[in-house]
């Protein structure tokens, strides 16, 4: 069994975008020492990349019929090892979240512990049932959105309102796109009621784009991801839809980067929108959907 076959099962070209998720989280609450955001950082991408894992490891059977290429149902993994190393990868995330908090002074009590079980509890919800569940968006939301919360309460006790604004808006774009992607017909009225959800970032974001050139620059970039991938789900050829969905989960980069740079930071802004681009890249290699 190859590296390759752990690298597809994990999305590890998406680990970009969690990233940047951590750098929200953590610089918005208050976070000056570089080596917990780092710790922060490990802990998220542990937490991902198990839920990926547990992703296929639960759809094993379904992907036997629908898509037997992927590494389960084709051999090259057996779902047992990918199960049992996927609830491995979320203790491991929770036990690098302890040593954010407490290897590092000063602690911030039992919120990041609550706050990164309840992401693990989010993953697994998912994971378990999202297969023909309608609310299986608002749980993927809930993940990503539990993201910069735990980052957040790993180096602080109140988060502050940018912080909870951020990912409030980081929820509505993974579940407006999530449902829009859904949408059969884009033309049809009845269909479009996601895109009330999409308009939330997009708003909150043209905002904070009025707090300098970067963020104006940052916004324009996501502002363009969300049309083309729009006018990807609406046309609906060959590919269309999977290259709508990696383009705007690549795009979370480009938001958290707005976040960071209206924020102040406009070097985390800068290095936001290179996660982008690495993204992008990394998307070639290994598909993000």
């Amino acid at each position: 069994m190859s590296g390759s076959v752990w690298l597809r099962l994990a999305r590890v070209s998406n680990l970009p975008t969690v990233w940047t998720n951590a750098l929200v989280g953590t610089v918005l609450a208050g976070a000056e020492d570089t080596a917990r955001i780092l710790v922060v950082i490990v802990a998220l991408s542990s937490f991902y990349t198990a839920g990926m894992l547990l992703n296929d490891a639960f759809d094993h059977a379904i992907d036997a019929r629908e898509r037997p290429q992927r590494p389960i149902p084709s051999g090259e993994v057996a779902p047992g090892t990918v199960f049992a190393v996927g609830f491995v990868g979320l203790l491991v995330g929770l036990l690098v979240l302890l040593l954010a908090v407490h290897g590092f002074a000063p602690a911030t009590g039992w919120r990041p512990l609550l706050a990164g079980i309840a992401l693990a509890g989010a993953i697994l919800l998912y994971d378990w049932h999202h297969k023909g569940n309608p609310l299986s968006p608002v749980l993927m939301a809930a993940c990503r959105l539990l993201a910069y919360l735990t980052a957040g309460y790993a180096v602080a006790t109140i988060l502050p309102d940018a912080l909870w604004l951020a990912a409030l808006a980081g929820g509505c774009h993974v579940v407006g796109l999530t449902y829009v992607a859904r949408q059969e017909n884009l033309t049809r009225l009845e269909n479009l009621w996601p895109l009330a959800l999409l308009a939330v970032p997009l708003l909150y974001g043209l905002w904070l784009a009025t707090h300098g050139v970067l963020p104006a620059a940052l916004w324009l970039g996501f502002a363009a991801c969300l049309g083309a991938a729009l006018s990807w789900l609406r046309r609906r050829g060959p590919g269309d839809v999977p290259r709508a969905v990696v383009t705007m989960i690549a795009a979370i980069a480009l938001l958290d980067g707005l976040f960071l740079a209206a924020g102040g930071r406009t070097d985390l802004g800068v290095l936001a929108a290179l996660l982008f681009a690495l993204t992008l890249v990394l998307q070639r290699w290994v598909r993000g959907t």
